[in-house]
């Protein structure tokens, strides 16, 4: 099985504007480019519903996505901080007392 090609977002663009503006067909793209024709369906699908955002006002909901996916990390980096700071007390609370066996 061969390697997966990785082509640039700008490639890929370009390859849609083509079929969609009816430049060429769908099947001459991918007899043109040897990309099969599922993965140009797949590449139109994902670039006819992310137009929308294109005239969206505000944030692109991808941008916004990534924000948010920030804030969570930075919140769980704040608990495992806070986490860890409660073992290191705990963990010097008990080295300080000596053990109560007889030993």
């Amino acid at each position: 099985m061969g390697k997966a090609r990785k082509y640039s977002p700008e490639f890929k663009a370009q390859v849609m504007l083509t079929i969609v503006s009816g430049q060429k067909s769908l099947a001459q793209v991918s007899r043109e480019h040897g990309i099969k024709d599922s993965v140009l369906h797949r590449w139109k699908t994902q670039f006819l519903a992310g137009l929308p955002e294109i005239f969206a006002p505000g944030q692109p909901a991808q941008l916004k996505r990534l924000h948010e996916r920030i804030n969570d990390l930075e919140r769980l980096a704040g608990r495992q901080a806070l986490q860890l700071e409660i073992a290191k007390k705990a963990s010097s609370i008990l080295n300080s007392h000596p053990a109560e066996n007889g030993s």
